[in-house]
C-alpha cells in the first residue's frame, strides 16, 4: 500500500509516549509499504534525526510551525470551539501542502495520529481514513484541571470540554478508529464508541532485556519530565512516599531519570537520596540500576510505556489503578496495583526486604510483557485495519 501518516510531533528521538507510538508504526509498515511521512514541528529538528528518520521511510516531509502563528493560533482560539491544542497546531500554509502532497501521492490511505492532526485530512473524502485517538486526551485534560486552581482551573476544564466535544465530533469524519486501550474507548463520547478498535503498544523485549548491572538505587521513576501526569509522578514519590518510608526506618535512593525535566522536577534532587539524570541515551541503564520501578500516577491516561519497559527488564513494578486499568485483569497479576501512599510503601517495603521474592514477580512480569505486548503484533493488527479500510474503500 501507499500510505500517508501525518503527525504532530517529529517521532525521534523517542523521550514522549505518542512519538514512541508513531516511530514503531511508522518503522514497521515501511517495511512493507510506501510511506509519505508528514511531520509538523514546533521547534527545530537536528539533521541527524532528520536523516535517521528519512532513511526509514519513502518520503519524510517536516512542516515547521512559527512561533508567531503558533501565538495567533491561540489567540484564535478564542474566537471558535475547537480545543486549544487544536488550533496550536494548525496552519492554513500547511494544511494547502498537505492537500497538494495528497493529489500527487494518491495514498490508499491516510492514517493521522491524535486529532490534533485531524484538521488536515479530515474532508479528504477520496481516501480511506483512520484516525488514532491514542488516548482520551479529554479525559487526561480534565484530571490535570483538578490539580490547577483560579483561572489555570477554569482553562484546563474549557480545554477539556472542548477536547470531548471534538472528540466526538471527528469521529464521524474517519472510516476507522484506533485507540490504546478499553479503558481509553469508553471516555470517548460517541454513541460508536465500541466499533473503535483497540491497538496496543508495544515493547521491544529484545532490546529491554535486564543486563544484571549493580543495583545503585533502590526506587527508579521514568517518562518525560516535563509532562504533568509525571511530574505530579515524582513529586509525590519524593513529597509523600519517601517521608513515609523514612518514619519507617528506610532511606531509600530514588533515581527519577528522563528527558527535559521541568523546574519543579530539578528541585527534587535537593532532596537527600534522589538523584534527577535528566535525558539518558539509554534509557536501559536507569531501569537496570534500580530495585524496584514505581509510578504512582493519579492524573493522565494511556498505557504506560514506562511500565511495559520496566516489566520487560525484570523489575518488580508499582503503580495505580489509573494505570493499571489499561491491562487485563490476567496482565495486572505482574505487577502490584496500590491507590494509596500507605500501600505503595507497603508494596515498596516487600520488594526491597523479599528479594527473591521481588525477582519472581520481576521473570513473571516480564513474561506477561513478551506474551501480550509486541510491537510486531501491535502494528500487524494496524496493518490489516489500513488494509480493509482500503478495501472497503
Amino acid at each position: 500500500m501507499k500510505l500517508f501518516i501525518i503527525v504532530s510531533r517529529f517521532p525521534y528521538p523517542l523521550e514522549k509516549g505518542d512519538k514512541l507510538r508513531a516511530w514503531h508504526q511508522i518503522q514497521l509498515l515501511a517495511e512493507k509499504h510506501e510511506v509519505y511521512l508528514f511531520c509538523l514541528s514546533d521547534a527545530p529538528v537536528a539533521s541527524a534525526h532528520i536523516d535517521f528518520v528519512k532513511s526509514q521511510v519513502a518520503h519524510l516531509e517536516v512542516a515547521y510551525l512559527s512561533k508567531a502563528r503558533l501565538l495567533l493560533n491561540l489567540m484564535r482560539g478564542l474566537f471558535n470551539l475547537r480545543p486549544f491544542q487544536v488550533n496550536y497546531f494548525y496552519s492554513g500554509k500547511i494544511h494547502k501542502r498537505v492537500r497538494e502532497v495528497l493529489r500527487e501521492f494518491q495514498p490508499n490511505a491516510i492514517y493521522c495520529q491524535l486529532i490534533r492532526c485531524a484538521e488536515y485530512v479530515k474532508n479528504e473524502h477520496d481516501f480511506s481514513k483512520t484516525i488514532d485517538y491514542m488516548d482520551a486526551l479529554s479525559a487526561g485534560v480534565r484530571r490535570r484541571s483538578d490539580l490547577k486552581k483560579g483561572i489555570v482551573k477554569l482553562a484546563f476544564r474549557e480545554e477539556a470540554k472542548r477536547l470531548a466535544l471534538y472528540e466526538n465530533l471527528v469521529f464521524d469524519y474517519f472510516e476507522n478508529h484506533t485507540i490504546i486501550s478499553e479503558q481509553d474507548r469508553d471516555l470517548i463520547y460517541h454513541e460508536k464508541r465500541r466499533s473503535i478498535k483497540v491497538n496496543r503498544n508495544g515493547v521491544d523485549s529484545d532490546y529491554f532485556f535486564p543486563q544484571r548491572k549493580e543495583k545503585v538505587y533502590d526506587l527508579v521513576f521514568t517518562g518525560n519530565m516535563n509532562y504533568p501526569p509525571n511530574v505530579d509522578g515524582a513529586k509525590r514519590i519524593v513529597y509523600e512516599i519517601l517521608p513515609d518510608l523514612k518514619a519507617r526506618g528506610f532511606a531509600l535512593k530514588v533515581l527519577i531519570a528522563g528527558a527535559n525535566p521541568s523546574d519543579e522536577v530539578k528541585e527534587l534532587a535537593k532532596v537527600e537520596g534522589v538523584t534527577v539524570s535528566g535525558w539518558m541515551d539509554d534509557i536501559r541503564v536507569a531501569y537496570d540500576s534500580a530495585r524496584v520501578f514505581v509510578a504512582p500516577m493519579r492524573i493522565g491516561t494511556g498505557l504506560q510505556n514506562k511500565l511495559l519497559e520496566a516489566m520487560s527488564m525484570e523489575l518488580p513494578s508499582i503503580t495505580t489503578h489509573l494505570a493499571a486499568n489499561a491491562f487485563s485483569k490476567e496482565q495486572q497479576k505482574a505487577f502490584v496495583t496500590a491507590d494509596t501512599n500507605h500501600l505503595i510503601v507497603e508494596a515498596i517495603l516487600y520488594f526491597i526486604n523479599f528479594r527473591e521474592n521481588a525477582a519472581q514477580q520481576g521473570k513473571l512480569a516480564r513474561d506477561m510483557v513478551v506474551a501480550h505486548f509486541s510491537w510486531n503484533a501491535a502494528v500487524s493488527e494496524l496493518e490489516d485495519i489500513l488494509f480493509n479500510a482500503n478495501q472497503k474503500k
